[in-house]
């Protein structure tokens, strides 16, 4: 087991270099080991609608007659239907690979064991389970979508030390500016892992944000408005850069170029929720505002939330969100304190 492990762990080094690219496809890692230890191949799933991980091990043997005497290490178990590319099971029956370990199951419907059972019945020796714990962290918003049925949910806010979000609209200053150049870095890195991105009619009114990705290499993920009665004017940016745009309200169903109104219940986050994980969506970073993110805790459809605290003091303003959870971890970057809560 402790052999079985170690090959794992460089699994997993290899699937996270598919961070930010993959999705709605999960991370994966493969590595294939020869009869005396050695190394053989490894790969990752590098891009949504490229070569799977397994795939890409292989195709770094020129010896095929190699396969038939080694393990294939898997972070995730080996997919079982056609979507963009053939099915890994099958391949690693007709290469004749004897031992296949798996670090965990897949839980999207049109695999859920399968894989794993295809395997089986071909006569070849399946291992399931090797560092699932890390396997599942690893892909925790694909297995959290695939799981419940809604996308993986992070929250996101910063707040001054004495508790608010913003000032008041006459104050002046809004957006209030409270990270550093560092953390603002790490929040678009945030914002590259994330398939969707939301914010309430209030923000998007008076911030008028791009929330495209901008100050870390990577894809900036969907625009996504909470505005019930369509209350945000025409001029925002988010409606005429031509990048994808929805906006969930009580009003009205229709396209105007890259922008989609959609008429929807949007006081209640699992409605649009589930809306966006139909659409293939699997994780969300939701920005604001206060009510906004307030609506989402208090119906406990949230699953990590990312709280920046700056040393600033601004005496009034609009308070932040009540949260209550799990500390998984905390960082000083700069003076401000970064929090990251998890629910599960």
């Amino acid at each position: 087991m402790q052999i079985d492990e170690r090959y794992m762990r460089r699994a997993l080094q290899l699937a996270q270099q598919g961070a930010g690219h993959t999705s709605p496809n999960p991370m994966v890692g493969a590595v294939i080991v020869g009869p005396d230890g050695k190394i053989l191949g490894e790969g990752w799933h590098r891009k949504c609608g490229y070569a799977h991980a397994e795939v890409n091990a292989v195709s770094m043997i020129r010896d095929a007659n190699l396969l038939k005497d080694s393990t294939i290490y898997v972070t995730l178990e080996p997919c079982s239907h056609y979507g963009k590319t053939p099915p890994c099971a099958s391949m690693l029956i007709e290469r004749g690979i004897p031992r296949v370990v798996v670090g965990t199951l897949d839980p999207f419907v049109k695999v859920a064991g399968r894989g794993v059972q295809l395997l089986r019945d071909a006569g070849i020796e399946v291992v399931v389970g090797v560092l699932e714990q890390e396997c599942r962290e690893l892909n925790r918003r694909f297995m959290t979508a695939h799981t419940i049925g809604r996308p993986w949910v992070q929250l996101k806010w910063a707040q001054t030390a004495d508790g608010f979000i913003a000032l008041p609209p006459d104050a002046g200053e809004n957006p209030l500016h409270m990270s550093t150049p560092v953390t603002m870095c790490l929040m678009h890195r945030q914002r590259s892992l994330c398939d969707a991105i939301v914010v309430g009619a209030a923000t998007a009114r008076i911030d008028n944000p791009s929330l495209t990705t901008r100050q870390w290499p990577g894809k900036s993920p969907l625009r996504v408005v909470l505005s019930g009665n369509l209350s945000i004017p025409d001029n925002l940016k988010l409606l005429h850069d031509g990048l994808p745009t929805i906006i969930y309200n009580h009003v009205k169903n229709e396209t105007t170029g890259a922008v989609e109104y959609v008429k929807m219940d949007t006081d209640a986050p699992q409605s649009w929720l589930e809306d966006l994980y139909r659409r293939g969506v699997t994780s969300v970073m939701v920005e604001g505002g206060a009510n906004v993110l307030q609506g989402i805790i208090d119906a406990g459809a949230w699953d990590e939330a990312r709280i920046e605290v700056s040393s600033r003091q601004v005496g009034r303003g609009v308070a932040a969100p009540v949260i209550d959870g799990p500390v998984a971890a905390r960082h000083c970057i700069d003076g401000n304190v970064i929090t990251v809560m998890r629910r599960r």
